[in-house]
C-alpha cells in the first residue's frame, strides 16, 4: 500500500511525462531482449552503427533528465551534438538499436526500434512544447536543425 505522499510523487512524474520515460524503458528492454543471433550477417554493420549511437550519446550529454521538460536552472544548449540534431540522446538511442537489430538479425527488435522511434517523435513533441515556454530563442533553433536525423527529420 502506497502513502499519500507516494501517491503524489507518481502523480507528479507521471505529470512531467513518466509515462514517456517508462514506455522508453519498456520498449528498450524489449529490444535488448529481442532476436536471437543468426550468424556473421550484419556484424559489421550492426556493430558500426552501435558505436555511432554510443558516440553520438556520450556528445550530447548536457542538461539531461529522462524526462521530456527543461531543468530547473537548465540552459538551452545549442552548439556542439545539439547543432547536428535537436534530440541527439534520442537519435542516439534510435541509431544504437538499429544497430542492435542489425547485429542479431533481428526484425522483432527492429520493430521494437520503429515503436521507440515512434514514442521519441511524442516524446520530443511534449519537451519541445516546455522548451519553447521556457526558451523563445528555441523557436528559432527549431526552425534550422532537424530533430533527429540531420536534414532530413
Amino acid at each position: 500500500m502506497r502513502s499519500p505522499g507516494q501517491d503524489r510523487a507518481v502523480s507528479a512524474f507521471m505529470a512531467r511525462g513518466g509515462a514517456f520515460v517508462v514506455g522508453q524503458v519498456l520498449l528498450l528492454f524489449l529490444i535488448g531482449l529481442s532476436g536471437a543471433r543468426s550468424g556473421r550477417r550484419g556484424s559489421v554493420l550492426g556493430l558500426a552503427l552501435m558505436l555511432a549511437g554510443g558516440a553520438l550519446g556520450l556528445r550530447g550529454g548536457r542538461n539531461l533528465t529522462p524526462l521530456p521538460e527543461p531543468l530547473p536552472g537548465g540552459h538551452l544548449v545549442t552548439g556542439g551534438a545539439y547543432s547536428v540534431v535537436r534530440h541527439p540522446i534520442y537519435a542516439a538511442l534510435l541509431l544504437a538499436a538499429v544497430g542492435w537489430g542489425v547485429y542479431r538479425g533481428s526484425g522483432v527488435a527492429l520493430g521494437w526500434t520503429a515503436a521507440l522511434g515512434v514514442l521519441f517523435h511524442f516524446k520530443a513533441d511534449h519537451e519541445e512544447a516546455a522548451l519553447l515556454g521556457r526558451f523563445p530563442e528555441y523557436a528559432a533553433y527549431r526552425a534550422r536543425v532537424r530533430r533527429f536525423i540531420p536534414g532530413l527529420y
